[in-house]
Protein backbone atom coordinates (compact mmCIF):
# COMPACT_ATOMS: atom_id res chain seq x y z
CA UNK A 1 0.00 0.00 0.00
CA UNK A 2 3.22 2.28 0.99
CA UNK A 3 4.14 1.50 -2.93
CA UNK A 4 0.65 2.35 -4.33
CA UNK A 5 0.77 6.17 -2.59
CA UNK A 6 4.56 6.96 -3.39
CA UNK A 7 3.59 6.07 -6.99
CA UNK A 8 0.58 8.04 -6.95
CA UNK A 9 1.92 10.96 -5.59
CA UNK A 10 5.17 10.81 -8.14
CA UNK A 11 2.62 10.78 -10.61
CA UNK A 12 0.32 13.21 -9.46
CA UNK A 13 3.36 16.07 -8.92
CA UNK A 14 3.98 15.08 -12.17
CA UNK A 15 1.20 15.49 -13.45
CA UNK A 16 0.66 19.00 -11.70
CA UNK A 17 4.35 20.06 -13.29
CA UNK A 18 3.17 19.46 -16.79
CA UNK A 19 -0.20 21.28 -16.36
CA UNK A 20 1.40 23.52 -14.97
CA UNK A 21 4.02 24.44 -17.78
CA UNK A 22 1.19 24.09 -20.61
CA UNK A 23 -0.96 26.71 -18.10
CA UNK A 24 1.67 29.40 -18.68
CA UNK A 25 2.36 28.29 -22.25
CA UNK A 26 -1.42 28.59 -23.69
CA UNK A 27 -1.68 31.96 -21.02
CA UNK A 28 1.30 33.97 -23.13
CA UNK A 29 -0.01 31.75 -26.52
CA UNK A 30 -3.28 33.18 -26.06
CA UNK A 31 -2.43 36.74 -24.80
CA UNK A 32 -0.48 37.17 -27.72
CA UNK A 33 -3.38 35.74 -30.52
CA UNK A 34 -5.84 38.16 -28.65
CA UNK A 35 -3.93 41.09 -28.94
CA UNK A 36 -3.69 40.77 -32.84
CA UNK A 37 -7.09 40.07 -33.22
CA UNK A 38 -8.24 43.03 -31.84
CA UNK A 39 -5.04 45.18 -31.89
CA UNK A 40 -6.82 48.06 -33.45
CA UNK A 41 -9.82 48.17 -31.33
CA UNK A 42 -10.50 50.13 -28.78
CA UNK A 43 -9.89 46.88 -26.65
CA UNK A 44 -7.81 47.88 -23.08
CA UNK A 45 -4.65 45.65 -22.48
CA UNK A 46 -6.49 44.16 -19.09
CA UNK A 47 -9.39 42.84 -21.36
CA UNK A 48 -7.50 41.27 -23.30
CA UNK A 49 -6.26 39.84 -20.75
CA UNK A 50 -9.24 38.71 -18.91
CA UNK A 51 -10.66 37.09 -21.94
CA UNK A 52 -7.52 35.18 -21.97
CA UNK A 53 -7.79 33.76 -18.58
CA UNK A 54 -11.44 32.77 -19.35
CA UNK A 55 -10.06 30.86 -22.29
CA UNK A 56 -7.52 29.37 -20.02
CA UNK A 57 -9.66 26.34 -18.57
CA UNK A 58 -11.15 25.52 -22.21
CA UNK A 59 -7.37 25.14 -23.83
CA UNK A 60 -6.51 23.31 -20.65
CA UNK A 61 -9.37 21.14 -20.40
CA UNK A 62 -9.02 19.96 -23.78
CA UNK A 63 -5.45 18.80 -24.04
CA UNK A 64 -6.04 17.06 -20.76
CA UNK A 65 -5.27 13.82 -22.21
CA UNK A 66 -2.16 14.93 -23.53
CA UNK A 67 -1.38 16.18 -20.25
CA UNK A 68 -1.49 12.81 -19.19
CA UNK A 69 0.26 10.84 -21.24
CA UNK A 70 3.15 13.08 -20.69
CA UNK A 71 2.63 12.58 -17.15
CA UNK A 72 2.68 8.87 -17.66
CA UNK A 73 5.82 9.14 -19.69
CA UNK A 74 7.35 11.14 -17.22
CA UNK A 75 6.92 9.37 -14.24
CA UNK A 76 7.53 5.53 -16.06
CA UNK A 77 10.75 6.94 -17.56
CA UNK A 78 12.02 8.59 -14.03
CA UNK A 79 11.35 4.85 -12.15
CA UNK A 80 13.07 3.26 -14.98
CA UNK A 81 16.23 5.02 -14.70
CA UNK A 82 16.46 5.13 -11.19
CA UNK A 83 15.84 1.12 -11.08
CA UNK A 84 12.93 1.71 -8.86
CA UNK A 85 10.82 -0.36 -11.04
CA UNK A 86 13.74 -3.48 -11.07
CA UNK A 87 13.59 -2.92 -7.39
CA UNK A 88 9.32 -3.25 -7.26
CA UNK A 89 9.70 -6.68 -9.71
CA UNK A 90 12.89 -7.89 -7.53
CA UNK A 91 10.25 -7.34 -4.53
CA UNK A 92 7.81 -9.82 -5.44
CA UNK A 93 5.56 -6.60 -7.19
CA UNK A 94 4.35 -7.37 -10.77
CA UNK A 95 4.48 -4.02 -12.93
CA UNK A 96 1.18 -4.35 -13.18
CA UNK A 97 0.43 -4.24 -10.12
CA UNK A 98 2.91 -0.99 -9.77
CA UNK A 99 0.13 0.99 -12.43
CA UNK A 100 -2.46 0.90 -9.61
CA UNK A 101 -1.83 4.27 -8.22
CA UNK A 102 -1.07 6.15 -11.54
CA UNK A 103 -4.40 4.48 -12.60
CA UNK A 104 -6.22 5.87 -9.30
CA UNK A 105 -5.03 8.96 -9.45
CA UNK A 106 -5.81 9.47 -13.18
CA UNK A 107 -9.52 8.02 -12.81
CA UNK A 108 -9.54 10.68 -9.58
CA UNK A 109 -8.22 13.18 -12.47
CA UNK A 110 -11.08 12.25 -14.97
CA UNK A 111 -14.01 12.28 -12.09
CA UNK A 112 -13.27 16.08 -10.64
CA UNK A 113 -12.69 16.90 -14.65
CA UNK A 114 -16.07 15.67 -15.73
CA UNK A 115 -17.53 16.56 -12.03
CA UNK A 116 -16.14 20.00 -11.31
CA UNK A 117 -13.77 21.34 -13.96
CA UNK A 118 -16.03 20.82 -16.44
CA UNK A 119 -18.89 23.23 -15.52
CA UNK A 120 -15.84 25.75 -14.87
CA UNK A 121 -15.05 25.40 -18.59
CA UNK A 122 -18.61 25.86 -19.90
CA UNK A 123 -18.94 29.12 -17.67
CA UNK A 124 -15.88 30.53 -18.21
CA UNK A 125 -16.58 29.48 -22.34
CA UNK A 126 -19.81 31.66 -22.03
CA UNK A 127 -18.01 34.40 -20.71
CA UNK A 128 -15.39 34.37 -23.02
CA UNK A 129 -18.27 34.38 -26.03
CA UNK A 130 -20.14 36.84 -24.56
CA UNK A 131 -16.42 39.36 -24.37
CA UNK A 132 -15.57 38.57 -27.76
CA UNK A 133 -19.00 39.64 -28.72
CA UNK A 134 -19.11 42.62 -26.82
CA UNK A 135 -15.80 43.58 -28.31
CA UNK A 136 -16.99 42.72 -32.00
CA UNK A 137 -20.58 44.13 -31.37
CA UNK A 138 -22.24 40.99 -32.03
CA UNK A 139 -24.99 38.83 -30.35
CA UNK A 140 -25.81 35.32 -30.12
CA UNK A 141 -29.12 34.90 -32.10
CA UNK A 142 -30.65 31.66 -30.41
CA UNK A 143 -31.31 29.83 -27.13
CA UNK A 144 -33.48 26.91 -26.46
CA UNK A 145 -35.47 27.20 -23.45
CA UNK A 146 -38.18 25.56 -21.10
CA UNK A 147 -41.00 28.06 -23.18
CA UNK A 148 -39.90 27.42 -27.03
CA UNK A 149 -37.40 27.98 -29.16
CA UNK A 150 -35.95 31.70 -28.95
CA UNK A 151 -34.42 34.00 -31.97
CA UNK A 152 -33.27 37.25 -32.69
CA UNK A 153 -32.00 39.53 -35.44
CA UNK A 154 -31.33 42.99 -35.61
CA UNK A 155 -30.32 45.99 -38.30
CA UNK A 156 -29.45 49.69 -37.73
CA UNK A 157 -33.00 50.13 -36.57
CA UNK A 158 -34.18 47.59 -35.51
CA UNK A 159 -34.36 44.34 -33.06
CA UNK A 160 -36.43 41.43 -33.79
CA UNK A 161 -37.37 38.82 -31.45
CA UNK A 162 -38.75 35.47 -32.02
CA UNK A 163 -40.11 32.56 -30.52
CA UNK A 164 -41.49 29.38 -31.72
CA UNK A 165 -43.07 26.29 -29.99
CA UNK A 166 -40.91 23.80 -32.55
CA UNK A 167 -38.76 23.86 -35.73
CA UNK A 168 -37.05 21.16 -37.92
CA UNK A 169 -33.58 20.55 -37.46
CA UNK A 170 -31.71 23.13 -38.98
CA UNK A 171 -34.10 26.15 -37.47
CA UNK A 172 -34.64 27.25 -40.29
CA UNK A 173 -38.70 26.19 -40.30
CA UNK A 174 -40.57 27.36 -37.40
CA UNK A 175 -44.36 26.42 -36.26
CA UNK A 176 -45.89 28.51 -34.45
CA UNK A 177 -44.41 31.14 -34.16
CA UNK A 178 -44.09 34.94 -32.69
CA UNK A 179 -42.49 38.07 -34.06
CA UNK A 180 -42.17 41.12 -31.59
CA UNK A 181 -39.96 44.00 -33.65
CA UNK A 182 -38.57 46.77 -31.11
CA UNK A 183 -36.56 49.81 -32.26
CA UNK A 184 -33.27 50.27 -31.28
CA UNK A 185 -34.32 52.35 -28.45
CA UNK A 186 -36.73 49.67 -27.05
CA UNK A 187 -40.12 51.07 -28.18
CA UNK A 188 -42.17 48.23 -29.75
CA UNK A 189 -42.94 48.37 -33.42
CA UNK A 190 -45.01 45.65 -34.26
CA UNK A 191 -46.08 41.78 -33.07
CA UNK A 192 -47.08 38.90 -35.67
CA UNK A 193 -48.41 35.63 -35.27
CA UNK A 194 -48.39 32.83 -37.84
CA UNK A 195 -48.74 29.24 -38.15
CA UNK A 196 -45.68 28.55 -39.66
CA UNK A 197 -42.23 30.74 -40.93
CA UNK A 198 -39.42 29.43 -43.07
CA UNK A 199 -37.13 31.72 -43.69
CA UNK A 200 -35.45 31.94 -47.12
CA UNK A 201 -32.57 33.83 -48.55
CA UNK A 202 -33.60 37.19 -47.18
CA UNK A 203 -36.46 37.39 -45.28
CA UNK A 204 -38.90 35.14 -43.41
CA UNK A 205 -42.07 33.79 -45.18
CA UNK A 206 -45.01 33.80 -42.70
CA UNK A 207 -48.15 31.13 -43.17
CA UNK A 208 -51.18 32.63 -41.87
CA UNK A 209 -50.18 35.34 -40.28
CA UNK A 210 -51.64 38.07 -38.23
CA UNK A 211 -50.09 41.39 -37.50
CA UNK A 212 -50.35 43.79 -35.08
CA UNK A 213 -49.03 47.44 -35.39
CA UNK A 214 -48.08 48.70 -31.79
CA UNK A 215 -46.40 52.07 -32.40
CA UNK A 216 -49.10 55.19 -31.85
CA UNK A 217 -51.75 53.17 -32.59
CA UNK A 218 -54.44 53.21 -28.97
CA UNK A 219 -55.77 49.73 -29.97
CA UNK A 220 -53.31 47.44 -32.24
CA UNK A 221 -56.31 44.88 -32.29
CA UNK A 222 -58.74 47.40 -33.95
CA UNK A 223 -55.55 47.90 -36.48
CA UNK A 224 -54.81 44.17 -36.71
CA UNK A 225 -54.55 42.46 -40.14
CA UNK A 226 -54.35 38.59 -41.36
CA UNK A 227 -52.25 37.94 -44.16
CA UNK A 228 -52.36 34.11 -45.58
CA UNK A 229 -48.39 35.11 -46.81
CA UNK A 230 -46.23 37.46 -45.29
CA UNK A 231 -42.82 38.68 -45.21
CA UNK A 232 -40.12 39.96 -43.15
CA UNK A 233 -37.21 40.84 -43.73
CA UNK A 234 -34.08 38.99 -42.44
CA UNK A 235 -30.46 39.03 -42.29
CA UNK A 236 -30.04 35.52 -40.63
CA UNK A 237 -28.45 32.58 -42.80
CA UNK A 238 -28.93 29.17 -42.57
CA UNK A 239 -25.44 28.46 -40.97
CA UNK A 240 -25.77 31.44 -38.61
CA UNK A 241 -28.56 29.37 -36.83
CA UNK A 242 -26.57 26.20 -36.99
CA UNK A 243 -23.62 28.26 -35.39
CA UNK A 244 -25.82 29.98 -33.05
CA UNK A 245 -26.61 26.12 -31.16
CA UNK A 246 -23.40 26.97 -29.39
CA UNK A 247 -20.73 24.11 -28.94
CA UNK A 248 -21.71 21.42 -26.31
CA UNK A 249 -18.72 22.44 -23.72
CA UNK A 250 -20.48 25.60 -23.16
CA UNK A 251 -23.28 23.80 -21.77
CA UNK A 252 -21.78 22.35 -18.04
CA UNK A 253 -22.77 18.17 -17.92
CA UNK A 254 -24.85 18.67 -15.24
CA UNK A 255 -27.71 20.64 -17.20
CA UNK A 256 -26.68 18.67 -20.70
CA UNK A 257 -29.39 15.94 -20.03
CA UNK A 258 -31.87 18.69 -19.53
CA UNK A 259 -31.01 20.71 -22.40
CA UNK A 260 -30.69 17.13 -25.02
CA UNK A 261 -34.21 16.69 -23.49
CA UNK A 262 -35.44 20.65 -24.63
CA UNK A 263 -34.07 20.03 -27.85
CA UNK A 264 -35.93 17.25 -28.67
CA UNK A 265 -38.55 18.41 -27.91
CA UNK A 266 -38.28 21.36 -29.95
CA UNK A 267 -37.78 19.53 -32.83
CA UNK A 268 -34.36 19.88 -33.17
CA UNK A 269 -31.55 17.02 -33.42
CA UNK A 270 -29.69 16.74 -29.99
CA UNK A 271 -27.24 13.98 -31.67
CA UNK A 272 -24.54 16.31 -31.42
CA UNK A 273 -25.21 17.27 -27.36
CA UNK A 274 -25.89 13.35 -27.03
CA UNK A 275 -22.57 12.41 -28.55
CA UNK A 276 -20.78 14.72 -26.18
CA UNK A 277 -22.54 13.92 -23.43
CA UNK A 278 -21.51 10.10 -23.28
CA UNK A 279 -17.54 11.34 -24.56
CA UNK A 280 -17.45 13.40 -21.71
CA UNK A 281 -18.49 10.38 -19.05
CA UNK A 282 -15.91 8.53 -20.57
CA UNK A 283 -12.94 10.59 -20.53
CA UNK A 284 -11.95 8.65 -17.17
CA UNK A 285 -11.70 5.68 -18.68
CA UNK A 286 -10.20 7.55 -22.28
CA UNK A 287 -7.24 9.08 -19.28
CA UNK A 288 -6.89 5.45 -18.09
CA UNK A 289 -6.06 4.54 -21.54
CA UNK A 290 -3.63 7.14 -22.22
CA UNK A 291 -1.69 5.96 -18.57
CA UNK A 292 -1.35 2.29 -19.85
CA UNK A 293 -0.18 3.83 -23.05
CA UNK A 294 2.37 5.52 -21.89
CA UNK A 295 3.28 2.46 -19.26
CA UNK A 296 3.38 -0.11 -22.14
CA UNK A 297 5.93 1.19 -24.20
CA UNK A 298 8.27 2.81 -21.04
CA UNK A 299 7.55 1.01 -18.13
CA UNK A 300 10.39 -1.53 -18.86
CA UNK A 301 14.11 -0.83 -18.49
CA UNK A 302 15.49 0.71 -21.41
CA UNK A 303 18.82 0.49 -22.68
CA UNK A 304 20.76 2.23 -25.43
CA UNK A 305 19.10 4.71 -27.43
CA UNK A 306 15.67 2.51 -27.42
CA UNK A 307 14.28 5.04 -24.54
CA UNK A 308 13.91 7.56 -27.29
CA UNK A 309 12.03 5.38 -29.66
CA UNK A 310 9.91 4.06 -27.32
CA UNK A 311 8.89 7.57 -26.20
CA UNK A 312 7.84 8.31 -29.87
CA UNK A 313 6.13 5.43 -30.03
CA UNK A 314 4.30 6.18 -27.09
CA UNK A 315 2.84 9.55 -28.20
CA UNK A 316 2.32 7.98 -31.97
CA UNK A 317 -0.01 6.02 -30.43
CA UNK A 318 -1.80 7.99 -28.25
CA UNK A 319 -2.28 10.72 -30.34
CA UNK A 320 -3.48 7.98 -33.05
CA UNK A 321 -6.43 6.87 -30.27
CA UNK A 322 -7.25 10.49 -30.09
CA UNK A 323 -7.87 11.11 -33.82
CA UNK A 324 -9.97 8.09 -33.83
CA UNK A 325 -11.90 9.37 -30.95
CA UNK A 326 -12.34 12.33 -32.36
CA UNK A 327 -13.43 10.39 -35.85
CA UNK A 328 -15.45 8.19 -34.34
CA UNK A 329 -17.77 11.50 -32.44
CA UNK A 330 -17.52 13.07 -35.78
CA UNK A 331 -19.34 9.35 -37.03
CA UNK A 332 -21.37 9.58 -34.25
CA UNK A 333 -22.76 13.11 -34.13
CA UNK A 334 -23.57 12.30 -38.18
CA UNK A 335 -25.77 9.74 -36.90
CA UNK A 336 -23.45 6.91 -38.62
CA UNK A 337 -22.73 5.03 -35.31
CA UNK A 338 -24.65 5.15 -32.14
CA UNK A 339 -23.64 8.45 -29.68
CA UNK A 340 -22.82 5.47 -26.96
CA UNK A 341 -20.75 3.35 -29.02
CA UNK A 342 -18.59 6.30 -31.03
CA UNK A 343 -17.57 8.10 -27.29
CA UNK A 344 -16.96 4.94 -25.59
CA UNK A 345 -15.51 2.21 -28.01
CA UNK A 346 -12.15 3.87 -28.67
CA UNK A 347 -11.35 4.31 -25.32
CA UNK A 348 -12.43 0.58 -24.65
CA UNK A 349 -10.01 -0.20 -27.29
CA UNK A 350 -6.86 2.02 -26.21
CA UNK A 351 -7.31 0.01 -23.08
CA UNK A 352 -7.15 -3.47 -24.08
CA UNK A 353 -4.45 -3.01 -26.51
CA UNK A 354 -2.60 -1.24 -24.06
CA UNK A 355 -3.37 -3.97 -21.50
CA UNK A 356 -2.61 -6.69 -24.07
CA UNK A 357 0.93 -5.08 -24.78
CA UNK A 358 1.56 -4.98 -20.94
CA UNK A 359 0.78 -8.79 -20.46
CA UNK A 360 3.14 -9.69 -22.96
CA UNK A 361 6.22 -7.77 -21.77
CA UNK A 362 5.52 -9.03 -18.53
CA UNK A 363 4.79 -12.60 -18.77
CA UNK A 364 5.10 -13.17 -22.80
Amino acid sequence: MILHRYFARRFLRTFLGITGIFFMMILFIDLVDQLRRFGGSEAAFGDLLVLTLFNLPAAVYQIMPLIVILASIALFLGLARSSEMVVTRAAGRSALRALTGPLAVSLIIGLVSVAVFNPIVAGTTKQSEARVDALRGNASVLSIGSTGLWLRQGSEVSQTVIRAQSANLDGTELRDVTFLTYTTTGDPVQRIEAARAVLRPGSWELTQAKLWPLSDVAIPEAQATLHEVFQIPSTLTVDEIRNSFGAPSSIPIWELPAFIERLQRAGLSAQRHLVWFHSELALPVFLLSMVMIGASFTLRHQRGGRTGLMVLFAIVLAFVVYFIRNFAMVLGENGQLPAVLAAWAPPVAAIGLSLGFLLHNEDG
